[in-house]
């Protein structure tokens, strides 16, 4: 993977590129998880949102250094 991506002349790290889109990622998922009730069962609630976004950006990661 490249360690930069050219957007209309600016650099922007692609480490950012891939936090951005795990952040919509995380977005449906809160929303699936409001939705079927499974927020019920949880303790702390932004707590186990964080820890659930930093599992999707290191996966998201994880499989970026696996494909370049």
């Amino acid at each position: 993977m490249p360690s930069e991506i050219d957007v209309y002349g600016v650099f922007v790290p692609s480490f950012l590129v891939l936090m951005a889109a795990c952040y919509l990622a995380m977005q449906l998922v809160r929303r699936g998880l409001a939705w079927t009730g499974l927020y019920a069962f949880v303790w702390h609630r932004a707590l186990f949102n964080l820890s659930l976004y930093v599992i999707l950006l290191g996966t998201a990661w994880t499989l970026a250094r696996g494909i370049a």
